[in-house]
């Protein structure tokens, strides 16, 4: 049976690829983190493009999993193929050099690309847990908050995941 939607089908795919992995406190499914990504894109970002969801709900499987662009392309279309592809780092490089790749290569990629990486940090900033993972993520949030200056279907979202940002570093600093 097919589903209704690609989005739907999306959810189960990256459920089933992610699987045996977990977040970083060892106990929450990792699947719930592309679905979160999703729902941040709905939800909060307001945009319910079908493409756009269904790439999100699969942005990690390439990188974290026994997917490759070709099962991605087959099931789910080029351009769905093209945006995980986007968020996938180069795991063959050493970190610096993969993340400054990362970057180049989320620059230089569509606006909905650079979209789902800001729910994405958005998600991994509110999911951070201690004091060290949140500093972590609000570097990689402020990464990619300028990868959309300039773009103007980014402003909103950007927009979000800055107040997010600032709400954090407030908390940091607050005493507790």
């Amino acid at each position: 049976m097919t589903a209704a939607h690609p989005w739907q089908e999306a959810a189960a795919f990256s459920a089933r690829a992610h699987r045996h992995q977990f977040r970083r406190d060892k106990q929450t499914p990792y699947a719930s983190h592309p679905v979160r990504v999703a729902l941040t894109i709905a939800c909060v970002f307001g945009i319910t493009d079908e493409a756009i969801l269904t790439a999100a709900l699969l942005h990690d499987v390439i990188e974290d999993c026994d997917v490759d662009y070709d099962d991605i392309h087959e099931r789910f279309g080029a351009q769905v193929a093209d945006l995980v592809a986007c968020l996938t780092k180069d795991m063959r490089l050493i970190e610096p050099e993969r993340e400054k790749a990362y970057d180049a290569q989320l620059a230089a990629g569509s606006w909905q690309a650079r979209l789902i990486k800001l729910a994405d940090v958005y998600d991994n900033l509110s999911d951070a847990e201690n004091a060290s993972s949140k500093r972590s993520m609000i570097v990689r949030a402020k990464r990619a908050i300028s990868l959309a200056e300039g773009c103007p279907e980014l402003v909103p979202a950007s927009s979000m995941v800055e107040k997010l940002v600032e709400k954090v570093e407030l908390a940091l600093k607050s005493p507790s």
